[in-house]
């Protein structure tokens, strides 16, 4: 369950921040001017993003008076995250995934948000949605500014499925990209790509928990035992059975990848090699797929089992506390306007939390692949924000073996399997556990 914000919060996020260039270098209060200060600018990404975020930079310092932007990167938000948590003072301001943000807050490495964008009398509008900004917002407080909101889609191989052709044949298929697609189409796709194809495949995803959520959320299910404070993962759980065994039946089935495949290369790469029809991701890695010789791809929602429902990797930008948070705070007003963010959008890995930008041009990219780039920005209107967890990544490496059995193991049993999982991620999440002995060792 989401927990209830102040009415004071509640009402900024209805709306969105507009942001004004004039706001930059000026100080909340009227006090004198100070010397002139150096900012550091964190971020993460690839050498593209990087250097869209040096554009940034540099046209702020071209306009700036008193203070000078510097920018450091990190080559991923891991990086970034395990420097803080080394000790390192955090950057002026700097990119975070959402997944870090409880070791953000709780490690004191933020100033909340919400005073000091009010203090800079910006106006609210309809630019951000509302699940972008509660990503972001603990404490009756906006943390961190949402900048990327990157749902997770299906890519699909556009020479192995032709959702016209399908439909003239009498298969389920989808009309409209922008309005989704039932699993049985899903599953007709994957059969489809098969077809007079006998070395291709019709559809993989990830062996990882996250691969999971969209099909267990749809089905009317979920990941975890309380989404607010999750001490285990409820996989077992009742509603769970159903849309998790549709979904394994068809992952697991004729038409994925088999175990000696997967041992080869990883879905990703059979999609590359054109012996994939689908797979699941997220926006970053539309770059890298332009750049495979031969492959034509476009994009889809997740599909769904009753509601629509998909997870994704978000990011924002936070600023450190400390005595120059009012100069860093005027960065960020820059940095998240409309001109800067489509700097950053046109190197193609993120997917904008700034509404007006994810429906431009500078997003959407007529002429390039993928042709339905407007699936993201409707995927995004049905996201599950997952509860921030600050043992995720050893939660994943806990389970990561017996979630590979359940995908692509020769023998299973979901019960007893599923059960498992959630044991075994009792004893990550819930530190006050402690194991029942077995038979065998009592």
């Amino acid at each position: 369950m989401r927990r209830r914000l102040s009415r004071r919060l509640a009402l900024a996020l209805a709306a969105v921040l507009v942001t004004s260039l004039a706001a930059c270098d000026q100080q909340a209060d009227d006090e004198p001017p100070p010397g002139p200060v150096t900012l550091r600018f964190g971020v993460f990404g690839s050498d593209e993003e990087v250097a869209a975020y040096q554009a940034v930079v540099d046209s702020y310092n071209a306009q700036a008076v008193s203070t000078e932007v510097e920018l450091e990167s990190w080559p991923d938000s891991a990086a970034l995250a395990a420097a803080l948590d080394a000790g390192d003072a955090p950057p002026d301001i700097y990119l975070t995934a959402r997944r870090d943000l409880r070791s953000i807050v709780d490690g004191g490495h933020n100033a909340p948000l919400f005073d000091l964008l009010e203090a800079r009398d910006i106006s609210y509008g309809d630019g951000y949605a509302q699940t972008g900004i509660e990503a972001f917002s603990s404490d009756d407080d906006l943390q961190c500014m949402p900048y990327s909101v990157s749902p997770m889609v299906i890519y699909y191989n556009t020479d192995l499925i032709d959702f016209e052709a399908m439909r003239e044949r009498g298969l389920p298929a989808p009309d409209d990209e922008l309005e989704g697609w039932t699993f049985e189409e899903f599953e007709a796709a994957a059969e489809y790509a098969t077809r007079r194809r006998g070395n291709t495949k019709g559809v993989s995803v990830e062996p990882r928990l996250r691969s999971l959520a969209p099909f267990l959320y749809s089905g009317g299910g979920r990941l975890f035992d309380d989404d607010a404070d999750p001490t285990s993962l409820a996989l077992s759980a009742d509603e769970n059975v159903e849309p998790l065994t549709t979904t394994l039946e068809l992952l697991r089935g004729p038409l994925a990848l088999t175990p000696d495949q997967l041992a080869e290369a990883t879905p990703r790469e059979w999609f590359e090699r054109g012996k994939l029809g689908m797979m699941e991701g997220y926006r970053e890695i539309t770059p890298e797929l332009r750049e495979v010789d031969g492959l034509n791809f476009d994009v889809m929602p997740m599909p769904t089992l009753g509601t629509p429902a998909t997870i994704a990797e978000i990011s924002g930008l936070c600023l450190a506390p400390g005595d120059r948070v009012q100069q860093a705070a005027d960065f960020l007003v820059h940095a998240i306007s409309d001109l800067s963010v489509a700097t950053v959008a046109r190197a193609g890995h993120t997917v904008p939390a700034n509404l007006t930008v994810a429906r431009s041009d500078a997003f959407l990219q007529p002429g390039e692949l993928p042709e339905h780039a407007g699936v993201f920005n409707a995927s995004a209107q049905n996201l599950v924000l997952l509860p921030v967890i600050e043992e995720g990544l050893e939660l994943d490496e806990a389970v990561r073996p017996l979630v590979e059995e359940m995908l692509n193991g020769s023998v299973i049993d979901p019960p007893s399997l599923t059960a498992e999982i959630d044991e075994v991620s009792r004893s990550v999440l819930d530190p006050d556990y402690e194991p029942e002995p077995s038979d065998s060792s009592s």
